[in-house]
């Protein structure tokens, strides 16, 4: 039985994702379909992007990934189908797959072959159901991955900035936040450890000094820095926002550095 997850900003009002679905257990009626993301920012690649970050690796190897957030659907950018890791991936060549495929040891890419698209397929703004679930399907269904392929690609990455280190400090910068007000940053925990004990940590009006283990070191509404789940930085505040409360946003910089006495 193979697994297919599926992550979209198509959210789950208009009857999208169950036609995809529909697609997948038409070609293979015995696939097991997850539901991983459907509220993904319309348009929204780079969250996309992170989202899959999240998941992709914890699934066994053989798993089928189909990512489709694809506001350039139907034009010059390429159906992707890869192989990272063990897992395959499917979905637009926009940049959905930047992170999964900067934190893979070995990939290879394709451009889905032309010919690959769902026989009673009406129009060009659904590849989602006609090109992408019907190759996950064909793929989980045992079509020979060589059937499904077109050309080799380099595919699309996004830039993500790297943090800028210096003797006494660290500048980063934010780059996702999350539904609770949570801003990651691209600091990661090795990173902050070289500089020592006695850290202070500033964005936008956040300010704290020290770092936290876990939300519940601080009371209430009181700033924490802590170690999020995948080992980056994370400004938040107990049971509050802190990108509304402190007026951080996506690219906000963040500096780290040994508070003086």
């Amino acid at each position: 039985m193979k697994i297919i997850t599926l992550m979209t900003d198509f959210g789950t009002t208009d009857g999208y994702v169950a036609a995809m679905k529909g697609v997948i257990f038409d070609a293979c009626p015995r696939a097991q379909v997850v539901d991983a993301v459907h509220d993904i920012p319309a348009h929204d690649i780079r969250a996309g992007a992170w989202a899959l970050r999240h998941y992709w690796k914890l699934f066994p190897e053989e798993t089928i990934h189909v990512a489709i957030v694809d506001p350039g659907v139907g034009s010059a950018r390429h159906p992707l189908m890869a192989r990272a890791d063990g897992r395959w991936l499917i979905g637009p060549d926009n940049g959905v797959f930047s992170w999964a495929l900067r934190e893979s040891r070995r990939f290879e890419a394709w451009t889905l072959s032309p010919a690959i698209r769902r026989r009673l397929a009406v129009g060009h703004t659904f590849h989602g159901r006609d090109v992408f679930a019907f190759a996950a399907g064909m793929l989980a269904s045992g079509v020979s991955p060589s059937a499904l392929a077109g050309k080799p690609i380099a595919p699309m990455r996004f830039d993500w900035p790297l943090p800028i280190k210096g003797r006494s400090s660290i500048r980063g910068t934010v780059i996702h936040i999350d539904r609770f007000g949570n801003a990651v940053t691209n600091i990661p925990a090795p990173t902050i450890a070289r500089l020592g004990p006695n850290l202070s940590i500033a964005c936008e009006s956040f300010r704290t000094r020290g770092f936290g283990r876990i939300y519940a070191d601080v009371s209430v509404g009181k700033q924490v820095a802590l170690m999020e789940s995948t080992g980056l930085l994370e400004l938040a505040i107990r049971e509050g926002s802190a990108s509304e409360q402190c007026g951080i946003k996506l690219g906000s910089r963040v500096i780290v550095e040994k508070h003086k006495k």
